[in-house]
């Protein structure tokens, strides 16, 4: 492997670079968009029976808060909900903004490693192809070894790159998948607590 790498010349290093950052960002956003942790289930009938029971302080608030990004959006809405229902429903957009804003962190970065990946292997392509045409000038084209080298560097950069942005760009298109799916969630759960606090639905616990 140490041998293949250093066949693509320097040009390898940015690429292996990215190819590491890009992982680092995968298994990230991997752990932080899991489900129960954005959104656990019967967060908002827990909350609910709490309002019900006269539980609800502003201790309990700050867990839920902690607890979760619902979390963060439910109790941006009930401390506003005494306000009526244009104001909380106001509050609940702007708490889920800075959720949706935070789920897609590190994303454009991620996008981006899979865009200029194939660009810094087509570099490497072409640095490799401009010394395989310098080698024929200065020695001709009997020299097969000098040939080779530069082919090789052009292939493995090439190659190399794309290795990173194909798993790159699929992944930045899961986790943008992901996000959409987690906003419409949230979303839901929004609309229930809106509809909940002013008497227009019950909630039923889940599972």
């Amino acid at each position: 492997m140490f041998e293949l790498i250093k066949s693509g010349g320097w040009m390898m290093l940015p690429i292996i670079l990215c190819s590491v950052v890009a992982l680092a960002i995968g298994l990230e956003r991997l752990w932080s968009l899991k489900p129960e942790r954005i959104m656990p289930t019967n967060l908002l009938i827990e909350v609910w029976e709490l309002i019900k029971n006269n539980q609800l302080n502003s201790q309990k608030l700050a867990e839920i808060k902690q607890q979760s990004p619902l979390g963060q959006i439910l109790v941006a809405g009930l401390s506003n909900s005494k306000f009526g229902r244009e104001v909380m429903k106001e509050s609940l957009e702007e708490a889920a903004n800075h959720v949706i804003h935070d789920m897609g962190r590190y994303l454009n970065f991620l996008g981006t490693i899979a865009a200029i990946t194939p660009l810094l292997g087509l570099l490497g392509t072409v640095v490799g192809m401009i010394r395989v045409f310098t080698a024929i000038m200065l020695h001709g084209s009997g020299n097969a070894s000098v040939l080779a080298g530069g082919i090789s560097e052009a292939l493995i950069t090439t190659a190399a790159g794309l290795s990173v942005a194909i798993p790159a760009l699929v992944a930045h298109r899961y986790f943008q998948r992901r996000i959409d799916t987690l906003v419409v969630g949230l979303e839901q759960e929004s609309l229930k607590l809106v509809e909940v606090v002013h008497g227009e639905r019950e909630l039923q616990r889940e599972g």
